[in-house]
């Protein structure tokens, strides 16, 4: 696999000042911007070939990828943002990752490997992190469940019980031109509005009801969802520049 592309075209306004002159990923952590933690990952795994899609202060990016572009960012959510990178998705194997986490290149390799046409990565062990970043893991978990054959079965509904929650989606996928294909006939199959208001986890959801299978595969070591100031304190407190470079 030699393609990824990061999905950075929202402000993040739950970022408060953080977001308010510059795109979320280039919040940082040791020093480094998260958007430089996840080509480092990327890199690191071999993937040669590299795109954003970007729309919120899209004139602060200059690094040298390939970029398309949301220009109706503030009207839409994320799988619009998806849907620029179509020539991308539609011509090879491509690794997705949001623009507000960090991983390792591990995960990134593990989750390439994955023989299907759709897999997104995961956190088995997301319990340990949630009670760190939340007073009640629960009020922002959402259901993850695994059928008999280890491909994803339920996704995005609450829960009442920590039981129900076989690990947490982290924002990371992996789409074939095969599987791409599915999904955006899914797509087309609904209107401009409905489009716009999808966020990610509700359009796995629509390709689990459509019978899409979507494998599943385990992070590997650090990583970590950014969506306040307060999860940045956490991150620097948990993993230290060293663990997060390995």
């Amino acid at each position: 696999m030699t393609r990824a592309i990061i999905l950075a075209a929202g402000r993040g306004s739950r970022m408060g000042e953080l977001t308010a002159e510059q795109p979320k990923c280039f919040a940082r952590l040791h020093g480094r911007r998260l958007l430089d933690w996840q080509l480092q990952a990327l890199r690191g795994a071999g993937i040669e070939r590299l795109a954003l899609v970007r729309g919120y202060r899209g004139e602060c990016f200059d690094e040298p990828l390939t970029y398309f572009e949301n220009p109706r960012w503030q009207q839409s959510n994320m799988v619009r943002t998806l849907l620029a990178a179509d020539a991308w998705l539609s011509a090879e194997a491509c690794i997705v990752s949001y623009s507000d986490i960090f991983y390792s290149a591990a995960t990134v390799a593990t989750l390439s490997r994955v023989e299907a046409d759709l897999a997104i990565a995961y956190d088995p062990h997301w319990h340990a992190l949630w009670s760190q970043r939340f007073a009640d893991p629960l009020a922002d978990a959402e259901s993850f469940r695994l059928d008999a054959s280890g491909n994803l079965a339920t996704i995005g509904e609450r829960c009442q019980s920590v039981a129900e929650i076989e690990g947490q989606y982290m924002g990371l996928l992996k789409f074939t031109p095969s599987g791409w294909a599915q999904v955006r006939e899914l797509l087309l199959q609904r209107g401009d509005e409905a489009i716009d208001r999808l966020d990610m986890t509700s359009l796995l959801r629509l390709m689990l009801q459509a019978g899409l299978p979507i494998a599943v595969s385990p992070v590997q070591g650090p990583w970590g969802e950014v969506d306040a100031a307060d999860d940045l304190a956490l991150y620097h407190r948990l993993f230290t520049p060293e663990a997060l470079h390995a």
